[in-house]
């Protein structure tokens, strides 16, 4: 698929068959993952595969927001391996974790994969419930799968503010 309709085409599906999504296919989506850039090239990443039922199970407690997907990745990052920013008051780990969840995604759309990107969870409780290590924080949870007959994005997704409103030249 051509970059701008991946960019175009995707969106945050809310229901989910039960149609499982292909390993080759999802080894896609990882390796798109593990190809994203990093800060200093530090690949602080840990993405988590959760598909079996007690995994759902877990996710489910986490979060009203699976919305039946059949696949979960948990995006997390060592914390302990982050590129520190010059001022010492920022670090890379949630920009890296950002745009290798980001790189999934897109990557998902790309391979005709259904996805939701999660906020809506208690970070430090997942990280409990997943029994990931104390080093590592978790980002966000991507929902994968294809989406339910009806399924459609919602209705304010194609309303985008014009560019000269986001974009400032200096």
């Amino acid at each position: 698929m051509e970059f701008s309709e991946v960019v175009k085409n995707r969106y945050s599906c809310k229901k989910f068959s039960n149609k499982q999504v292909k390993k080759e296919v999802l080894d896609s989506i990882l390796e798109a993952g593990r190809l994203a850039p990093t800060a200093k090239n530090l690949q602080e990443q840990r993405v988590y595969v959760i598909q079996s039922a007690d995994g759902l199970e877990k996710i489910d407690k986490l979060t009203p927001c699976r919305y039946g997907a059949p696949t979960v990745l948990a995006v997390a990052f060592n914390k302990n391996n982050v590129f520190t920013y010059p001022g010492g008051k920022r670090d890379s780990g949630l920009e890296d974790a950002t745009i290798v969840a980001t790189s999934m995604m897109l990557a998902a759309t790309n391979e005709g994969v259904d996805s939701c990107w999660l906020n809506y969870f208690d970070p430090e409780l997942a990280a409990k419930e997943l029994n990931l290590p104390e080093n590592e924080e978790v980002l966000m949870l991507l929902d994968l799968g294809y989406a339910a007959e009806g399924s459609k994005p919602l209705p304010n997704h194609f309303s985008r503010k014009e560019l000269k409103e986001t974009v400032v030249y200096l």
